[in-house]
């Protein structure tokens, strides 16, 4: 009886190591063996795209860069160079501008010929400016006196333009009465010319007669001849 008590109790140890063994076989995984190393996503740079293209720099799906260098600028349109402008000697036409009272040195003197009936001033323009200036037509001539002025009356000749180089002269005459009346007759005391074209005059001491005869206007008047008529005005 004890014998079988005895071979039942080691039947009972058996089993339970039997199970026990069992219960270790279903895991299916070795405790002793290191647990598998976590998977550590990859940082991209920048990112992939769905054609795999690494996105670094900013590249578009088809790795062609979306940024592009931005197109060149037109360069400015080149403004139009200003107009030349005139040279100081010539005017908007290309001809040489007209001489000013300041450009020019004016001069008188006695220019009568003997056994004359008038007597004659010639009256010189020199083109002093340091350029090529014009001049045309008749100059503004007055006669001052003791009893007014005297306005130059224009001999009506042709009036030509000239063109004066620097330093060259034109001269135009001026005709008077001679005083022969044994009076003592109209004192000059000077002689204001104008040149064409201008508003300044110069005034100039009166190199002719001392006088001019007395007159009721219906004697010989002053005169003025146009530029170029040296000597004798007209």
């Amino acid at each position: 009886m004890r014998v079988r008590k005895l071979t039942i109790a080691a039947m009972a140890l058996a089993a339970g190591l039997s199970l026990t063994a069992c219960q270790n076989d279903d895991d299916g995984t070795d405790r002793s063996a290191a647990p598998p190393a976590a998977s550590t996503a990859s940082s991209s740079t920048g990112g992939s795209d769905s054609a795999g293209s690494d996105q670094q720099g900013g590249t578009d799906s088809e790795g062609k860069t979306p940024n592009g260098t931005g197109g060149t600028g037109g360069t400015g349109g080149t403004g139009g160079t200003g107009g030349t402008g005139g040279t100081g000697g010539t005017d908007e036409d290309g001809k040489a501008a007209k001489c000013r009272t300041d450009e020019l040195e004016i001069t008188a003197t006695d220019a009568t010929i003997g056994g004359d009936d008038r007597g004659t001033v010639a009256v010189d323009l020199k083109n002093g400016g340091g350029r090529d200036c014009s001049l045309a037509g008749y100059a503004g001539v007055d006669v001052k006196t003791n009893s007014g002025t005297l306005s130059a009356e224009r001999t009506g000749e042709s009036a030509p333009s000239v063109v004066l180089a620097d330093g060259d002269t034109v001269t135009f005459g001026i005709t008077y009465p001679i005083n022969d009346s044994g009076g003592s007759g109209v004192r000059v005391t000077g002689l204001v010319v104008t040149p064409p074209d201008e508003t300044k005059s110069v005034t100039l001491d009166w190199p002719g007669g001392a006088t001019l005869p007395v007159t009721d206007g219906s004697g010989t008047p002053v005169r003025v001849g146009p530029l170029g008529s040296a000597g004798q005005g007209g």
